[in-house]
């Protein structure tokens, strides 16, 4: 009884603040007031409904709360299907076979929305082993998929390398930058390190677009080929089918390569710089290392995405490469839950395929994608699909071989 006053009380303080917005509106020709009493009816009505729903949400959460800290382990249902080995390879069976037949089924602008979708997920997934895995908040992944994509444009305009030959290099190229960046940055964490790749991003966009003798400065780089299938003159709907799978190849290589790496001692040791940078160097870590390391695998994969983007697009300026690129990048792996490769999948879709399906309300897009970030923050702050961390016990059959049986 008391939520449901105190959100009464609500209904009416919002019906007081938009009283004169909502309600009251001037003809100035006819010299005449209209009383909108309808639109007040609607933001009493509006405003109850989502403080009692608000309300009964912070309740459903702080009882989850309480459930966890008392020991109790409360896993989402989706987690808890995707988690279950009889479901689990069906699952993806089902889906990669849904991905591979869709671009027959689908239009040009379809597809090229798919690519797209695509592609943030070899992003996600790439700045995932920066943020993610390696706990490093990193704002300039932009700038090393500029350099994939430039590398590409400039390779075939000067030398006339295809496709298929720059898609390494143009990983290589990126990877180097990003080794090159960690360089400086290496004591740096959190807030610092942030602002200093958030400064390289903008450096790498400035010089794109004032060297203009080598890269077309901000008219950018036109004319730039499609990869070939075999010499074969392929039309607009099918070459973009063709990069469609190749961009499908790549994510799921990016897919299995990221789930090797987490488990690998490589990524184990990436986890335990997260967790803590100074008890990973006691125990033996080589903390420079490790963090070159991850700075090269992640950034490479977003020159292998800049090089498909090239490619796609036939055309690049630094315009696509800006800040609100690296944004889009780092939610999306913040949204579907930091360390998680499905999470990850599921925020591309979530930001990508899900404003291009509801253009009915693009006016108000920005809104509702703020609306749902400040709700993900205060009813799930760790994602979508959060992490699954390995936890051992005294009894668990690794620690006992780990610590030679001598609990």
């Amino acid at each position: 009884m008391n939520e449901l006053i105190k959100s009464i009380q609500v209904s009416i303080w919002f019906m007081f603040l938009t009283f004169p917005i909502m309600v009251i509106r001037v003809n100035a020709i006819e010299k005449s007031v209209i009383w909108r009493w309808e639109n007040l009816a609607l933001v009493g009505v509006g405003s109850f409904v989502l403080s009692f729903v608000w309300r009964w949400a912070l309740r459903r959460k702080e009882a989850g709360d309480a459930a966890a800290a008392s020991g109790g382990q409360e896993a989402g249902r989706l987690s808890a299907l995707l988690e279950n080995p009889a479901l689990r390879l069906p699952i993806q069976v089902v889906l990669l076979a849904v991905f591979c037949t869709i671009p027959w089924f689908v239009t040009t602008y379809q597809t090229n929305i798919l690519i797209s979708f695509l592609l943030y997920v070899v992003l996600g997934l790439g700045l995932n082993v920066i943020v993610g895995v390696a706990g490093l908040l990193f704002l300039g992944h932009a700038a090393f998929y500029a350099i994939g994509a430039y590398s590409y444009a400039l390779l075939n305009q000067y030398f006339g390398l295809g496709f298929w030959v720059a898609l390494p290099i143009g990983g290589v190229v990126a990877a180097l930058a990003g080794v090159a960046l960690a360089f400086p940055v290496l004591r740096l964490r959190g807030d610092y390190l942030a602002i200093v790749t958030l400064g390289f991003g903008e450096i790498v966009r400035l010089l794109l677009e004032n060297f203009s003798d080598i890269t077309g400065g901000p008219s950018g780089i036109s004319n730039i080929p499609r990869p070939g299938l075999l010499d074969m003159q392929l039309s607009v709907a099918g070459a973009n089918i063709y990069i469609y799978y190749i961009v499908l190849a790549l994510a799921l290589v990016t897919i299995v390569a990221v789930t090797r790496l987490k488990d690998s001692r490589i990524g184990r040791a990436l986890q335990a710089l997260r967790e803590d940078e100074i008890a990973c160097e006691a125990m033996g870590i080589d903390r420079v290392g490790v963090k070159l390391m991850a700075f090269g695998l992640g950034t490479a994969w977003a020159g292998f995405a800049g090089v498909v983007f090239a490619a796609k697009t036939t055309f690049i300026n630094p315009a696509s490469f800006t800040f609100f690129e690296s944004a889009i990048i780092l939610s999306i792996v913040v949204l579907g839950g930091m360390g998680s490769n499905l999470g990850v999948i599921l925020g591309s879709a979530f930001l990508v395929l899900l404003p291009e399906y509801m253009r009915a309300f693009s006016e108000y897009r920005m809104i509702l994608f703020a609306t749902a970030m400040v709700l993900m923050m205060v009813f799930r702050p760790q994602g979508l699909i959060p992490e699954k961390r390995k936890t051992y016990t005294v009894s668990d059959p690794e620690l006992n071989t780990a610590t030679g049986g001598q609990n």
